[in-house]
């Protein structure tokens, strides 16, 4: 399955977001240079107009399912391409649009939209993984561009993709960052989440957010105990993890105890 003189064939799909992600994509600029003399890019509305219909060898896929069009929509993807690549902390987690999924779907519709017979939306916004078999996944809020070009160039060459999933302290303390929690007992995210915004918002004085998810075996108890020691509400407690990347399973599952206890 190769394209134009022996290239990989590469689409570009848009699901519920704000292409926050496929703009990374062509913020790399140069940077994605070093790829085109063995790419196609035979699908991304967001650069082109011309399009070419699959099979495809590698799919990008930003945004969350959250329409009945788009699970149907995966799941021609799925079956078009020989590589799904989630990218995105919506095709991954869910995203900003997971957060409606903490709340009961019709109140929020009669809140939103003052016609919300109109709307085609599903009670869930979902992570690709939930409708099809996804190979590679890559998280962000956005994407971090260079992430996303190793993990493509390492499909493009047959390697399996490799990038860290260690926790967003290990990034603060190589950029020599003073803790936030510990110095001003400020509520972050850092020790659960993974690694890769270069520790933006401690970098600045704020807690992290959760925008790059969950790190590999995180302990989101442990960190709601701190919370608590901190003088936080267990109602603020949730609705800082719930945050970007919430609806992530281990997030999640803690959550849905936590909130019972």
């Amino acid at each position: 399955m190769s394209g134009e003189d022996g290239k990989v064939r590469l689409a570009v799909f848009k699901l519920s977001s704000c292409s926050g992600c496929q703009q990374q994509i062509l913020d790399l600029g140069e940077d994605l240079l070093a790829v085109a003399d063995k790419v196609e890019i035979a699908y991304f509305l967001e650069a082109s107009s011309k399009t070419s219909p699959g099979p495809y060898d590698v799919a990008l896929i930003e945004g969350s399912v959250s329409t009945p069009h788009e699970a149907e929509l995966v799941k021609k993807i799925r079956e078009d391409s020989r590589i799904v690549v989630a990218v995105g902390t919506c095709a991954t987690y869910g995203g900003i649009q997971a957060l409606r999924n903490w709340r009961n779907f019709d109140e929020v519709l009669a809140q939103v939209y003052p016609k919300a017979e109109w709307i085609k939306s599903l009670e869930k916004s979902s992570p690709v993984s939930d409708y099809i078999q996804v190979d590679y996944a890559v998280s962000g809020c956005p994407v971090n561009k260079l992430q996303l070009l190793s993990v493509l160039k390492q499909v493009l060459t047959g390697r399996r993709p490799y990038h860290r999933r260690e926790s967003l302290c290990q990034e603060c303390k190589r950029k020599g960052n003073v803790c936030v929690m510990v110095a001003q007992g400020a509520p972050c995210l850092g020790p659960i989440m993974t690694e890769g915004c270069g520790a933006l918002c401690p970098s600045y004085g704020r807690g992290c957010y959760g925008c790059f998810g969950p790190m590999i075996d995180p302990k989101p108890e442990a960190l709601a105990s701190r919370f608590e020691e901190l003088g936080l509400t267990k109602d603020e407690i949730a609705l800082r993890l719930r945050s970007v990347s919430g609806w992530a399973e281990p997030v999640r599952r803690f959550l849905m105890r936590y909130e019972r206890e």
